[in-house]
């Protein structure tokens, strides 16, 4: 690490850098942890219940795959485009208060998709979850690379990703069977109000800040761009939503319309991919802060560890549009399994590359180049799927960008440690000063 960053890490330990109240580590901080954790559980149920629902709505607004797709896409519209102002606020103000904002305008946009009926409408309040759900990915890291040293926050990170897989794995699992007993509408207005008793708990147990960092303050996104290791980031996580994504919102249709499962029997394949991402992602997570504690280096664990994920989950979602039975199955578990290993490290990278002072801005930018995804990846299946009457080109092309993505981390991300950015705040007031000392 330079001189910059270790000097500032002995200024300012991540547990207690200005304005970011210490935390206790065995209490105050799992705490928040897991609230983190469910958070993203959550949200990722509140932005996956659609494709649950998808075949029963599709039937009940008679809408093409075409429209469907546009309709599962219609989130990501201000999910993505709002990453980059989530970033600055949760830099410029308090995480603890934007959050919770956020987490409020998902939670009732959940609730209230349960009461409408018409196509457009579903598209508004889908734009308006975005709008919700863009504070999570920002906030998140903004605190794990302020309360977390390098080597230790790879569980942390794990037990994020574990939420994220938990969402659509219950959601399918359980969603599945009480939207097909009780109906969709019913399955969204309860979601979306037990949601907001996380922020009975968020309010009491997240502290406030005190004061605001000046370099963080003085951090802007041009900065991060100057990095190369954040042009990597971002096509990486671009690569990571495609396929995320193309699970998250196709599986449960796929299951259905292209493999002619029942709707028990596709919650229960369908819930196993997710299922099995949690596991993996725990474990992995767990056994790469292991790893570092043998010695073995940030930049070996974290970028060899993404290679074998995105390697892995391209080849199984090839193999998975090609195979039958049992196979077909293991195919699906392996997918799982590697989606798991795929993301375990993706936001610990950035949290490192970033450092505590911009970390909100450069996940915000990352995850607005990474969830331009979710525009592409949900439209372009369902136009594919009408045009070819199947879903193996949707297939191929997700395991295509899989690869793309192993390139990306692998070699345009460099090595993982802290950017120097005093560096650039020193020589913003040397050029000042020598203009003043310049200046009649």
């Amino acid at each position: 690490m330079n001189d910059t960053a270790s000097h500032e890490n002995r200024m300012f330990p991540p547990a207690a850098l200005p304005g970011l109240p210490a935390l206790d580590k065995t209490a105050g901080m799992n705490r928040v942890l897991f609230l983190l954790s469910l958070s993203v559980f959550i949200n990722y149920i509140d932005r996956s219940n659609l494709a649950i629902a998808a075949p029963l709505v599709q039937h009940e607004l008679g809408i093409s795959y075409s429209q469907l797709g546009i309709l599962f896409s219609a989130f990501f519209w201000t999910y993505g485009l709002m990453q980059i102002p989530a970033g600055w606020l949760v830099d410029r103000f308090d995480v603890k208060w934007v959050f919770g904002a956020g987490f409020f305008v998902w939670s009732a946009a959940t609730a209230v998709t349960g009461t409408l009926h018409g196509f457009v409408a579903l598209i508004v309040i889908r734009v308006i979850l975005g709008v919700g759900e863009s504070i999570v990915f920002p906030s998140c890291s903004k605190i794990l690379g302020s309360h977390f040293v390098e080597k230790r926050r790879g569980f942390p990170n794990a037990m994020l990703m574990a939420g994220l897989s938990l969402g659509p794995a219950l959601g399918i699992l359980l969603g599945g069977v009480v939207v097909a007993r009780f109906g969709w509408r019913p399955f969204f207005v309860t979601l979306g109000l037990a949601s907001l008793l996380w922020l009975v708990p968020w309010l009491a147990w997240m502290p406030r800040r005190s004061s605001q960092p000046v370099l963080s303050r003085r951090m802007g996104f041009l900065r991060i761009l100057r990095e190369r290791s954040a042009w990597g980031t971002c096509l990486g996580q671009f690569c990571i939503n495609y396929y995320l994504y193309f699970l998250v919102m196709w599986l449960p249709s796929y299951l259905v319309r292209g493999r002619n499962f029942s709707a028990n029997d596709m919650a229960k394949a369908g819930s196993l991919v997710f299922f099995l991402s949690a596991v993996s992602t725990t474990a992995w997570g767990k056994l790469c802060d292991r790893w570092m504690n043998t010695g073995a280096s940030l930049t070996s664990v974290r970028k060899s560890s993404m290679v074998l994920g995105h390697i892995g989950i391209g080849i199984s979602l090839a193999a998975t549009a090609f195979t039958q039975g049992a196979v077909f199955i293991a195919m699906l578990a392996l997918t799982g399994i590697f989606l798991g290993i795929s993301v375990c490290n993706s936001w610990a990278i950035t949290q490192t590359l970033a450092g505590p002072l911009a970390a909100g801005r450069w996940t915000g930018l990352q995850n607005f180049v990474g969830n331009l995804a979710g525009w592409v990846a949900p439209a372009l299946t369902g136009i594919l799927v009408d045009k070819t009457g199947s879903f193996r080109w949707a297939f191929f092309i997700t395991a295509s960008f899989a690869w793309l993505g192993a390139v990306s981390w692998g070699w345009v991300v460099g090595p993982v440690e802290q950017c120097d950015w005093g560096k650039h705040a020193r020589t913003g007031l040397v050029t000042s000063a020598a203009a003043d000392t310049l200046s009649p």
